[in-house]
Parts: C-alpha cells; structure tokens; sequence
C-alpha cells in the first residue's frame, strides 16, 4: 500500500463559523483571520494505492462553479487536482475508485466537471462511493444545509451509472486495509476510512475534526448540523485516537498535514504533527 497527499488548493471560511461558541480571542491565536474574519484553510485529500485500485479519498471544491460562488470562498493556491495526481505519477483517468466521505460542496465539487453543456464524471474510470442514508440526506436537503449539498455536484455521479453505495455499518469493510466509520454530528452518516499502513492506523478526519485547532471538545463548528451529536463523536473519536495510537490526517488545517494526539492534565490535546511522508 502506497499513500499520497493529494492537494487541491486553499479557500476561505468565517472564523467564527468555523469554531462555533468559542471565542475570537482565543480561537485566533492558532487560526489567525483577515480583516474580514475569514480563515484560510486547506482542501487537503487523499489517495490510496492498494490491491491494484488507486482509491481517491474526497476531491475538493472543483472549479465548475460561476465566479459569483467562487467569489464568496476566495480559492487561493497553485495545487490543483490534476497537478498533485501528475506529481506523484498519476492521472484522473487512473483512479479506480473516488471514496466520498459526504457531499459537501467543498469536499465534492472536484468529483464532476463541466463539458460544455454537460457535466460530467471528473474520473472516467472510477466506482463513486457514498452511502444511501447521506445520498437521501443530500439530495432533499434540509433549508440549513441545503446550500452545501449543490445539485451540479451530486446527480451526474448518479446519472452516470457510477454510484455505488457503501452499507452504513460502522466498521464495515471498504477493502482489506480500509474499513469505514460513521458519524452523524456534522451532516448525517459522514464516512471516516480508517486505513491500516505500516501496521499503524490513519484515521482520515474529514469535518469531525478540520485541524488541530479543534482538538478541544467544545471546539465544534457552527456549521453541524448537530453540535451535541458531534461533542460525543469526537470525545469517543479522539479517546479512541489515544488509546489506539492512532494517526489523524487532516483534511482543512491550512499547516499540518497529520497529528497524534495524548491525554494531558487539560484533556486530551495535541502531541505531534507531520506530513504524510513521515508515516
């Protein structure tokens, strides 16, 4: 099994949204704002070489969108999808599977892309996987959350016949080294892929943890669906991390790519962080 950071470009959120009840003047120490309250943070995926499949995990926020939506993000960086598959070999066209931890635009957008008129599979080859609880949640979205889940992003996927939907079983099998978790705080049924590499455990965060800034329990996003939900999800999840040793890959922190965490005297905090190539 070979793993590869795949990145896909910077955009920016509001800060306070992105930490919930947790006060400017703390949360900007480590996740500094600009003058507009916004915080740079990163569209950081993942690909997976394992058993002859190249598994992208997540695809970023694409660019098929009008420059009015763009304009509300302030996308900013030189990586693009298909710079950081050619840097390490590959092509879209390579991919075998493209694992979809939810479909969030920001997560999602990079999956379809525009030909002409038509919008198209971006991976030709690929089996898209998500699962049937969060396709239905996606699809009739609720008024809150129903601007994140973009139509343009969601139905080609399944016009095309390359939807296939993983069982919401938590643990279940992905393949013989990857097998899936659920959480339903941030959006209902989001997939972690916990990958075994290197006899260690790689927990792939998506939004249960965006960067380590959020490591604290109360550290919880204004955009969950259900804060208390997700409180619970990330005190089991990072005790858990603990216990096991496991490592956390980092999807938006904008600096580190990977963290480990320990048990302090405050509760459980940060211990080390690294890129993906120090595994």
């Amino acid at each position: 099994m070979n793993l590869y950071t795949i990145d896909t470009g910077f955009f920016k959120l509001d800060g306070g949204a992105m930490f919930g009840v947790v006060p400017k003047t703390i949360w900007n120490k480590t996740n500094p704002a600009d003058e507009n309250n916004l915080c740079t943070w990163a569209m950081r995926c993942l690909l997976i070489e394992d058993e002859g499949k190249l598994i992208l995990v997540d695809t970023g926020i694409g660019d098929k969108q009008d420059e009015k939506f763009f304009s509300h993000y302030y996308l900013h960086g030189d990586a693009t999808m298909d710079k950081s598959l050619a840097a390490h070999g590959f092509h879209r066209n390579d991919i075998t599977d493209v694992f979809l931890t939810h479909l969030h635009f920001d997560h999602v957008g990079g999956a379809v892309v525009r030909d002409g008129e038509k919008l198209l599979p971006a991976f030709k080859n690929a089996t898209y996987w998500s699962n049937e609880k969060h396709w239905e949640w996606a699809v009739n979205p609720n008024e809150r959350e129903k601007a994140s889940f973009l139509k343009e992003n969601i139905l080609p996927i399944q016009e095309s016949g390359q939807l296939k939907f993983v069982l919401t079983e938590d643990g279940v099998k992905f393949s013989e080294n990857i097998h899936v978790r659920f959480v339903y705080g941030h959006t209902d049924s989001m997939m972690l892929p916990l990958i075994n590499y290197k006899d260690k455990n790689i927990l792939y965060m998506a939004d249960l943890l965006p960067s380590v800034g959020h490591i604290p329990l109360p550290y919880v996003m204004a955009y969950d669906m259900f804060p208390l939900q997700t409180l619970k999800e990330k005190k089991l999840f990072l005790t858990e991390a603990v216990d096991k040793k496991y490592i956390l890959y980092l999807e938006h922190d904008p600096i580190n790519h990977c963290c480990t965490l320990q048990q302090t005297e405050r509760g459980i905090r940060l211990h080390e962080t690294f890129n993906l190539d120090n595994v």
